[in-house]
């Protein structure tokens, strides 16, 4: 299933909009807060989906049932670019456990790259929900191989992948290779350039973050 939370005319359009300027991006402090707060939009859309729950709660004037959350769940971050929206992710679900996965790619010199993941710390996710966040689902495959590595791990209950913006092509990929899976994603763009960025997009998510990176 996919949730196209920019098709409908919220506070999620505003942050989209702010995010893909080309004056206002450079502000790196608020495109990382941009990026944290469309987490904590797409963290309550999941927490409609999860399990709740009875809890009586005492209050200083009595007592009442209130519904809470069943298990809470693994909150994944594809490093660097996914760290702000994680945070806004966590800010939500502040009671879960969380998983660090390193891909990245790597380009060769003709232009084509691979997808190197060198680092993963995880928590138990046997029967668990997962939610990933990486902010640019592009060509799908560094979710899609970053995912096959983490399941080695444990068989999540079901996946939430939360993205910024998301192209035709990452969702099909996804689609072709992944299952028991829900993608999030602010904005859907349907063209990749040839080196397989997301147009219109917003450029590099990790640069605009954080600055830019050496190439290795």
């Amino acid at each position: 299933m996919v949730h196209n939370l920019g098709e409908h005319n919220s506070l999620v359009t505003q942050f989209i909009s702010e995010i893909r300027s080309v004056n206002i991006q450079q502000d790196r402090m608020r495109f990382r807060r941009n990026l944290e707060r469309i987490g904590e939009i797409v963290a309550y859309e999941i927490s409609k989906t999860l399990e709740y729950k009875k809890e009586k709660i005492t209050t200083p004037l009595g007592s009442v049932e209130v519904p809470v959350l069943s298990q809470q769940p693994v909150i994944g971050t594809i490093l660097r670019a996914g760290i702000p929206m994680h945070h806004g992710i966590l800010n939500y679900f502040d009671q879960a456990d969380n998983a660090f996965i390193s891909a990245y790619r790597k380009h060769t010199d003709g232009g084509s790259f691979v997808i190197e993941l060198e680092y993963l710390a995880c928590a138990d996710l046997q029967d668990k929900i997962l939610i990933v966040a990486d902010p640019m689902l592009a060509t799908g495959a560094s979710m899609v191989k970053t995912l096959k590595q983490v399941f080695e791990i444990g068989k999540p209950k079901h996946t939430h992948i939360a993205c910024v913006i998301a192209s035709r092509a990452g969702i099909k990929m996804v689609e072709e290779h992944m299952t028991d899976f829900t993608i999030w994603a602010a904005a859907i763009d349907d063209e990749l350039n040839p080196k397989s960025y997301i147009v219109p997009g917003l450029g590099d998510a990790g640069d605009l973050a954080f600055g830019e990176k050496l190439q290795h």
